[in-house]
């Protein structure tokens, strides 16, 4: 406990904003932050080029180790740790460092301020690195999102993923895909489905006086394998066909951007596509409102990797904008029939044809997305959400450390 009768709360994650309003993913300080309330936190996160090695936001003192010299400290950010090591396979000789710098790090810290309870976001690494300190690591929830257990294949990698999960006071998912994967490997396992949320009452809003743009697509998100963008952009020239006007923006950056630009100027779409880079957190509830359509075509990868639950879907369903994913698992917890519309993305002649019926009838794209937005209010709002992760860190806190 500390001085102010709080208990002390060990945050680690891989993925975590580098300063304020980072475009990086956010969805773990997010939560995080929203835990101050009841937890003195402090998070032990990969450094990166640019951040500070000690910071304070929002009420969370950030740590970050160093693992390499600052000019090679790139395998966390611009893709993610499996997309960057699949694209740049020499940067495997930092995962060694990489875990056990971090493992040092938390080291440290349980000498310097003993916590209550460690959050693991993610089974690997981060997962590992608590389960590896053995007797003096303190009970811990561990949370997947999705890369770990889905990219990382093989009987090596499911034991240790397995060890985790044994030793692990709380294992939660965000989505129901994810528990029957985790139960699959380890079906004696008690997993609940926690999704990460969306803040719905302030920046994610519809806008009743924005009206939507005719024929607008939008994409938002990492520009990698998994989220299937290719293949939105080879069934434009079909959409073209029956809606000339139709434009795609595409809000993002990654390791597949160069690919895709060249793709666009191969078929000639340099008039209806455009390229924005990477939009802030609060620059993107305009992109939503605006939008006739936010089109996710989510795919599974070759390396299997695919997505845990697609948060960008949820802001777009907040803001009021119709939707439309591809058929991954994941997806089924955020969209329905009656909320937005799901097909195959790998089908470029199903996607067309999927997209030309919405913008068809944008009366009824309207209709869903209404129900699209309370769902997403009854469900993925942060309120909701981060109360569940506080009962469930709150929980582990006041049980011993599994042997």
């Amino acid at each position: 406990m500390t001085k102010d009768g709080k208990p002390r709360l060990l945050v680690l994650a891989s993925t975590y904003p580098r300063w304020a309003e980072d475009v990086e993913p956010g969805f773990v300080h997010e939560l995080t932050r929203r835990l101050t309330d009841s937890f003195e936190v402090r998070v032990i996160t990969p450094h990166a080029p640019g951040a500070l090695p000690e910071q304070t936001l929002d009420g969370v003192h950030i740590q970050r180790y160093r693992y390499a010299p600052a000019r090679w400290e790139t395998l966390v950010h611009g893709g993610g740790i499996v997309t960057n090591l699949r694209r740049s396979p020499w940067k495997l000789a930092l995962v060694p460092s990489f875990i056990a710098m971090q493992w040092w790090a938390v080291r440290r810290a349980l000498k310097r301020a003993p916590p209550a309870v460690v959050h693991a976001h993610w089974l690997l690494p981060q997962g590992l690195v608590v389960r590896a300190l053995g007797e003096r690591a303190p009970a811990y929830v561990v949370t997947s999102h999705g890369a770990d257990l889905f990219a990382l294949r093989g009987a090596w990698f499911a034991r240790l993923r397995r060890a985790v999960v044994a030793r692990a006071a709380a294992v939660t998912v965000v989505s129901a895909a994810m528990r029957e994967q985790v139960l699959r490997e380890t079906p004696e396992a008690t997993v609940a489905v926690l999704p990460m949320g969306v803040d719905t009452m302030q920046r994610f809003t519809p806008d009743p006086t924005q009206p939507r743009a005719p024929a607008e697509l939008l994409f938002v998100g990492r520009l990698v394998e998994k989220k299937g963008l290719r293949h939105l952009i080879d069934a434009l020239p079909a959409v073209l066909a029956r809606h000339p006007a139709t434009r795609l923006s595409i809000a993002g950056f990654g390791p597949e951007q160069a690919a895709l630009q060249q793709q666009v100027q191969r078929l000639g779409l340099q008039a209806q596509v455009r390229f924005l880079g990477a939009v802030a957190q609060s620059q993107l509830p305009a992109l939503y409102r605006r939008a006739s359509l936010f089109v996710a075509p989510f795919v599974q990868a070759q390396s299997g990797d695919q997505e845990g639950l697609g948060l960008v879907v949820a802001e777009a369903m907040a803001c009021g904008c119709p939707v439309l994913v591809g058929d991954v698992p994941a997806v089924h917890d955020l969209v329905s029939a009656d909320t937005g519309v799901i097909v195959a993305a790998v089908d470029t002649a199903a996607l067309a044809a999927a997209i030309d019926a919405v913008l068809a009838d944008p009366a009824r794209a309207a209709a869903r997305a209404e129900r699209a937005r309370a769902h997403v209010l009854a469900h993925f709002g942060w309120d909701a959400v981060a109360a569940n992760y506080r009962a469930a860190l709150l929980a582990a806190a006041s049980t011993l450390p599994r042997k």
